[in-house]
């Protein structure tokens, strides 16, 4: 309908007044907001959920069954490397390579004879092969028991912190019972699973930015290293990711969202 159609069906009046004031509270419509460009979308982060993990963790366990006699570090202390961590009554086994000792001193006496009667055509060669046989044997006794005692005092092979004491002193364990869970809390790495599609331009040493939700600060990242495997069910792959610098504050088992912004498309 054209517009001089249109007013002739309203003549000057009433009638064309009102509807001039109808047409005069009529809002134009909002152009809708664009969408961002490819290239908005490739700067925008994304933030995949993430977990500080320690480099280096261990659970200590009994290699003889014994009493253990003391335990130096309390659950959340620190300890240097080298330093005694479980320290088993040993006792029993002492007596032991004490015995084997002797046992091994004689035999070795009793050779070194039978090597001077037979010089003195007094004994024959198979006195002397058993002798040295003996001997050798032993030897090999003495050799396990000192192993074996060497066992009763573990002493850590890297810096941390105990995680959990799994026993008590004066408790008798047996062997292979867990008693010490620690772990290296000066070299923490951070585990996130991203889909696989990323690795097209995710790799090694490619920089990133973790918000902590237990402290709520930003921290670097860079991607150490990328699973081997893809999980083929959910087209995603796990990535470790290495904490830049030292902050005290991080301690293993805190989580945060990693902020990873993809590189732009080229234009």
């Amino acid at each position: 309908m054209s517009a001089a159609s249109f007013w002739q069906r309203f003549p000057i009046g009433p009638a064309r007044g009102l509807v001039v004031a109808l047409l005069l509270t009529i809002q134009p419509l909002q152009a809708a907001e664009p969408l961002p460009s490819p290239t908005g979308l490739a700067a925008m982060p994304n933030a995949i959920r993430a977990q500080l993990v320690p480099r280096q963790f261990t659970t200590l366990s009994a290699e003889v069954a014994a009493k253990v006699e003391k335990l130096p570090f309390r659950e959340g202390e620190r300890f240097k490397k080298g330093d005694t961590l479980i320290l088993l009554d040993c006792a029993i086994q002492k007596s032991q390579l004490e015995k084997a000792r002797a046992v091994y001193n004689g035999a070795e006496k009793n050779l070194a004879t039978n090597r001077r009667l037979l010089e003195l055509k007094s004994v024959g060669a198979l006195d002397l092969s058993l002798s040295e046989s003996k001997a050798g044997e032993s030897r090999a006794e003495v050799n396990v028991m000192s192993t074996t005692l060497n066992k009763c005092t573990v002493s850590a092979t890297f810096s941390g912190r105990v995680v959990e004491q799994k026993v008590r002193e004066q408790q008798f364990v047996q062997t292979g019972q867990p008693i010490l869970e620690i772990l290296d809390d000066q070299m923490l790495e951070l585990e996130l699973i991203v889909p696989s599609r990323w690795l097209a331009w995710l790799g090694q040493g490619t920089p990133f930015q973790v918000v902590i939700d237990e402290t709520g600060r930003h921290y670097p990242v860079k991607v150490a290293r990328v699973g081997a495997r893809v999980d083929p069910v959910s087209q995603s792959v796990k990535v470790i990711g290495e904490v830049v610098g030292q902050f005290p504050e991080l301690i293993a088992g805190m989580s945060g969202k990693a902020e990873i912004t993809p590189p732009a498309p080229p234009p």
